[in-house]
């Protein structure tokens, strides 16, 4: 059974990855015998986690759309043509309600969580056609499928939507290639960007008042659904998104 999550020999791509879900992500990937890229704007902190998991640092803005077709490149020269890409980069560039989003918010918010997967995919994709197909995993959020109430997040919500939406044209076009792509998206955990919530009893309450399993949710409870899609485990599934969410969209 361990041989279906084995990644030996496998060469990933995880965006994101300096802190949060997406150092999570990147360990357990390395523990499963994947030689791991780590990508992130933060210099210092990505060394880091490099240094730690014994990965490849690869910096980069990926705000900076110009900058995420060197990315591929770069991998290519040090470790060899990427098997896996996970998606993990995203955040929120504002706390306005709707009608009051700045156009350069939703702009950036588009531009990091959804277009920048979407050209990372494009420079991956002659590599994994190459080598006979390989694993795409997008990591969007429950927010791209339900409105959360009291979280103002139109251009965020829209972006993690827009995910699924590529994830499925995606993986219709490509499997053609046995390239797989899937969406993970994970309810609320602690992170850079739901701090807040809890740091708040009152939101903290909330969280626990509409998540049906009696437990706080973290970074762990998600990377088993990546690595699952990522390896063999997960050979016969593509253009899906896969709720992580301790049950808050089953309500």
């Amino acid at each position: 059974m361990t041989d279906l999550f084995d990644l030996t020999g496998k060469v990933a791509i995880v965006t994101g990855a300096s802190s949060g879900l997406g150092v999570a992500v990147a360990q357990t990937l390395v523990d499963a015998g994947a030689r791991v890229a780590v990508v992130a704007r933060r210099k210092d902190k990505l060394a880091a986690v490099a240094d730690r998991i014994g990965g490849l640092a690869v910096p980069c803005d990926l705000s900076d759309l110009d900058q995420v077709g060197t990315i591929v490149p770069i991998v290519v020269d040090e470790l060899g043509p990427p098997d896996i890409i996970i998606n993990g980069a995203g955040s929120m560039f504002t706390e306005e309600k709707a009608e009051a989003e700045p156009l350069e918010a939703i702009r950036q918010t588009l531009g990091l969580n959804l277009m920048a997967p979407f050209l990372l995919a494009q420079s991956a994709f002659p590599h994994l056609v190459a080598a006979g197909g390989g694993s795409i995993v997008n990591i969007s959020s429950i927010s791209g499928q339900v409105g959360i109430p009291g979280i103002p997040q139109a251009s965020y919500a829209a972006s993690k939507a827009g995910l699924s939406g590529l994830t499925v044209e995606l993986a219709v076009q490509w499997a053609r290639h046995s390239i797989r792509v899937n969406t993970v998206a994970p309810g609320f955990f602690r992170s850079e960007i739901t701090t807040p919530l809890y740091t708040s009893e009152r939101a903290s309450e909330y969280l626990r008042r509409n998540t049906p399993l009696p437990k706080e949710g973290s970074a762990q409870d998600i990377v088993g659904a990546v690595l699952w899609l990522a390896s063999d485990a997960g050979h016969y599934v593509t253009g899906q998104t896969i709720m992580v969410d301790g049950g808050w969209t089953a309500r």
